[in-house]
C-alpha cells in the first residue's frame, strides 16, 4: 500500500524536480517561500506539523513497545505458576528470567546495525516477526531446556525491535516536543506491563494448571499484529535521506504534511540536513551516484563492514566518552530494575504462601528451593498489578517535566532515588509494606529509563544511531542477565547481599550520568 502511495507521488514529483537538474536554475534553490523551496530537515518537520500522522504512529509504535515490554515481564508472571510443569528450581528461574535478555543482547546489536543499512520499518517487521515465532513455540514446549530455546529466539527478536522502534519513532519528532513524544512512547512499556498482568489473571480464572501456557501464547499476539500493521507504515524519512534518497525522503514528509491536514503549507522541493548543508547543496540528478549490487554475498558482506564500520565509530572521538558513559548507566540500571522487578511476581508469591519479608521468607519446612507446587493465590496478581501500575505517576511527571529541567538531571535523581528506594526494602516488615516499597521503586525507576531512551537516541548521529541503541542495550541486557543469575543464586542464601548490591549500583549509574552532555532542544544528526 506505502510502495504503491510512494510511487504515485513520485511521478507527479519528477518533471517538477527534474528542474534543479539544470545548473542555471539551481542558483535559484533558495528556502521557503519560492516554487523551489530548500529546507532544513528540523524544519520540514515543524511545517508538517503535528496530527493524525503523529497518533497513528505513536499508537502503533507504542503497541510495538507494549509487545516487547509483555515479553520481557511475562516470564516473571508465569514463574509461580509454571514452577511444576517445568520442574524449575530457584537457580532455573534465575536463568529462565535471564536467557531472554541474553537474545535480547545478540539481537539488539544485529538488527540495530541492519537497521541502519536497510531501514528502520523493514528490520522492525523481521524482528517483531521473530519475536512472535519464538513465543508460540516456547508456548508448547514441553520441557524446560526447550522452552529456554525458544525464550531465547524470543529475545533475540525484541533486542531488535527495541532499538529500532526507538530509533524510527523519533525520527519523525521535532526537536521543540522529541522528548516529551519519546517519553510518551515510553509509557507504553507500562501499559505491557499491565497487559500481561491482565492477561495472566484472565486465564488463571478461566483455566487449571496448564494455563500459563494459554498466558504465553496470548503474549505473541502484540508482536505479530504490531508486525503486520508496520506494512502500512513509510519508512524514516531521515533515515532515507542520510541513504541519499532525497526525493523518496521528501515524498514521505509531503504524506506526513497531507495525513495531518496541517495549515502550515509545505513548500518543499529540496532537502538538506542542517543550515551548514545549505551552501553545499547539490541537486540530485547532479550526483555521483555509486552503481547498485544485487550480488547476494556482496551485501551480506557489505553488511557486516557496515557494523564494524558503526562500532568502532562509537568508540572514537568525539562520541568515545558518550559511548562509555551510556553503557555504565545502561548495565547499573538494568542490573538494579531487572535484577529486582522480575522478582517481585516471585516474592510476593512465597509472602503469600508462608508470610515474612523479601529476605525473610518463611516455609512450611524451612527449605523452600522454589518448586513448591501450589498455584499463586490471586492476591498475587494484585500485587503484581499494583506494581505494574506504579509505573504511571512517573510516566506521567517525565513527559512535562523533560524539557524543562532536563534529561540528564531527571535521569541522575531517578536513578539515586532508585537506589535508597531499594536500600529501605531490606527494613520493611509486613506485606503491604512490601508492595509500597515495591511500588515507590516503580515509580522512580521508570523514570531513569525514559530519560535513557531520550538521550540515546539524542545523543548519536543518523547513520549510527540504530547501532549505537543497539550496542548500549547489548550492556542494558548484560547487567539484566547479571542481576537475575545473581538473584536467583543468592535469594535463598542471602538476599541483602543482591539487594545492597542493586541500591549501590543504581546510585553509582545516576551519578555517571552526569557525565553526558545535555540534549535538550538541539538538533539530531
Amino acid at each position: 500500500m506505502w510502495n504503491k502511495i510512494t510511487d504515485d507521488i513520485r511521478e507527479s514529483s519528477v518533471d517538477e524536480r527534474s528542474k534543479l537538474l539544470d545548473d542555471d536554475e539551481e542558483a535559484d534553490v533558495h528556502r521557503k517561500g519560492t516554487k523551489t523551496s530548500l529546507m532544513t530537515y528540523e524544519e520540514a518537520l515543524f511545517a508538517c506539523g503535528t496530527g493524525k500522522f503523529h497518533i497513528i504512529l505513536l499508537l502503533l509504535c507504542g503497541w510495538a513497545v507494549s509487545s516487547d515490554a509483555i515479553e520481557v515481564l511475562s516470564v516473571s508472571f508465569l514463574l509461580p505458576s509454571a514452577t511444576c510443569d517445568l520442574s524449575m528450581t530457584t537457580s532455573d528461574k534465575g536463568w529462565l528470567n535471564s536467557i531472554v535478555f541474553l537474545g535480547m543482547m545478540v539481537g539488539g546489536y544485529f538488527w540495530g546495525s541492519m537497521a541502519d543499512k536497510w531501514g528502520r520499518r523493514n528490520i522492525l517487521m523481521w524482528s517483531l516477526l521473530v519475536n512472535g515465532i519464538g513465543n508460540v513455540a516456547s508456548s508448547v514446549s514441553q520441557v524446560f531446556w526447550l522452552f529456554l530455546i525458544f525464550r531465547f529466539v524470543s529475545g533475540v527478536g525484541v533486542g531488535g525491535s527495541m532499538p529500532v522502534v526507538f530509533t524510527y519513532y523519533t525520527e519523525f519528532q521535532h526537536k521543540s516536543r522529541r522528548g516529551s513524544m519519546i517519553s510518551l512512547l515510553a509509557t507504553f512499556w507500562m501499559a505491557g506491563n499491565i497487559v500481561a498482568a491482565e492477561y495472566l489473571s484472565f486465564v488463571s480464572g478461566d483455566f487449571t494448571f496448564h494455563s500459563w501456557r494459554v498466558f504465553v501464547a496470548l503474549c505473541t499476539v502484540p508482536s505479530l499484529t504490531s508486525a503486520a500493521m508496520f506494512v502500512l507504515m513509510p519508512e524514516s524519512p531521515k533515515y532515507l535521506l542520510q541513504m541519499g534518497k532525497e526525493i523518496d525522503a521528501i515524498t514521505v514528509l509531503h504524506h506526513v504534511h497531507a495525513t495531518n491536514k496541517s495549515k502550515t503549507p509545505l513548500e518543499l522541493e529540496a532537502l538538506v540536513f542542517t543550515d551548514a548543508d545549505m551552501d553545499s547543496y547539490v541537486a540530485p540528478g547532479t550526483r555521483k551516484v555509486k552503481p547498485r549490487t544485487d550480488k547476494f554475498w556482496r551485501n551480506i558482506k557489505l553488511t557486516i563492514l557496515k557494523l564494524l564500520e558503526s562500532t568502532a565509530i562509537l568508540f572514537r572521538k568525539p562520541l568515545r566518552r558518550t559511548t562509555v558513559v551510556l553503557l555504565i548507566i545502561n548495565f547499573t540500571l538494568a542490573f538494579g530494575y531487572y535484577g529486582l522487578f522480575l522478582w517481585f511476581p516471585e516474592l510476593f508469591s512465597r509472602i503469600d504462601k508462608y508470610g515474612g519479608t523479601f529476605c525473610n521468607v518463611l516455609t512450611g519446612n524451612g527449605t523452600d528451593n522454589g518448586t513448591v507446587c501450589e498455584q499463586p493465590g490471586n492476591s498475587v496478581y494484585v500485587e503484581s498489578f499494583l506494581t505494574s501500575i506504579s509505573n504511571l505517576p512517573g510516566n506521567i511527571l517525565s513527559i512535562f517535566i523533560v524539557e524543562k529541567i532536563g534529561r540528564k538531571a531527571l535521569l541522575a535523581t531517578s536513578m539515586v532515588l532508585s537506589g535508597i528506594s531499594v536500600f529501605f526494602l531490606w527494613f520493611v516488615q509486613t506485606k503491604w509494606q512490601n508492595v509500597l516499597m515495591s511500588c515507590i521503586f516503580g515509580a522512580v525507576s521508570v523514570c531513569g529509563f525514559n530519560m535513557l531512551d531520550v538521550l540515546q537516541t539524542e545523543l548519536f548521529p543518523t547513520d549510527v544511531r540504530s547501532t549505537a541503541f543497539g550496542v548500549q542495550t547489548g550492556s542494558l541486557r548484560v547487567g539484566a542477565i547479571l542481576g537475575n543469575i545473581i538473584f536467583g543464586e543468592l535469594v535463598d542464601v542471602y538476599c541483602a547481599i543482591p539487594m545492597l548490591l542493586v541500591a549501590v549500583l543504581l546510585a553509582f549509574g545516576g551519578l555517571a550520568s552526569l557525565w553526558l552532555p545535555n540534549t535538550t532542544g538541539i538538533d539530531i544528526h
